[in-house]
């Protein structure tokens, strides 16, 4: 009798243990479902936030850059490519930044006028002027290549026509982030190599329509104003010259003044065609 109790206390226990060890299988099972069903769910929320993201992204649409409105003609000056107004003028100014070029762009700027700055690399050869050059773009003003020394381009090699041209494209670029779109020659000496440079550069080769204040009679913020509005040379679609200079920079609210009286609004360089 005592060996059946004996026996019968020892299954008793077994049954025990077995369902005490099912219930923790399943418990264990149970967390592990919990986990990966979080786990799960997370990842898919993930998910869907990235694709929602995407989507957002999907959704925003660059702006397209303004169509060209004005090309340049065989004697440098500008017509407009279909209804685009043609009593304009550019502003360009040569020798950047020299003495006077980052005055001259914060003029421009307060009063609203679009201009190219042809920039030299010899004003461009410390940390303080490549710093002068970055304020002149970022105020908005278009960056033109006009060589490394203002070499004349007929009397050098084709190695240092080359150099003079790419290399400050290069300079430039690092800079203020983007290459030249225009480029103007030193006494406007272009050679077939230069203008084939200027092309392969992805650049608008200019000369000009005028300018004055290189001349003695015009060193001066009264006479370079009169001359350069009143000029019997203006006409419609003109391409200006001048320079950074002491009395250019002086004569600039009078000038910008000038050719709005006559009817004149000043050309953005970002509507000219710059490739056929």
């Amino acid at each position: 009798m005592k060996g059946f109790l004996s026996v019968f206390i020892i299954l008793i226990i077994l049954v025990g243990c077995s369902d005490s060890q099912a219930h923790k299988d399943e418990s264990e099972k149970a967390e592990e479902d919990v986990i990966e069903g979080n786990e799960d769910g997370e990842g898919k929320e993930e998910e869907n936030e990235s694709n929602e993201e995407e989507e957002d992204q999907g959704e925003e649409v660059e702006e397209s850059p303004s169509k060209p409105e004005y090309i340049m003609n065989e004697v440098w000056a500008f017509e407009p490519i279909d209804d685009a107004s043609e009593d304009v003028v550019l502003l360009t100014f040569d020798d950047a930044p020299d003495k006077y070029g980052l005055e001259m762009a914060e003029t421009l700027h307060e009063l609203g006028a679009p201009a190219i700055f042809f920039v030299n690399g010899h004003f461009i050869n410390t940390p303080e002027k490549k710093e002068t050059l970055k304020k002149i773009h970022d105020l908005g003003f278009a960056i033109g290549n006009h060589t490394m020394t203002h070499a004349s381009l007929q009397d050098i090699s084709k190695e240092e026509q080359k150099s003079e041209i790419v290399e400050l494209n290069d300079q430039i670029e690092e800079i203020i982030g983007e290459r030249p779109e225009f480029f103007r020659a030193p006494f406007g000496q272009n050679t077939e190599l230069t203008e084939q440079i200027a092309k392969e550069e992805g650049m608008l080769l200019m000369n000009w329509t005028y300018g004055y204040d290189w001349e003695a009679d015009y060193q001066n913020a009264d006479s370079l104003a009169d001359i350069m509005v009143n000029t019997e040379l203006l006409v419609p679609g003109a391409n200006l010259l001048m320079h950074d200079r002491e009395w250019t920079a002086e004569a600039i609210p009078d000038i910008v003044e000038g050719f709005k009286e006559k009817g004149y609004e000043l050309l953005d360089p970002g509507l000219i065609k710059i490739n056929e």
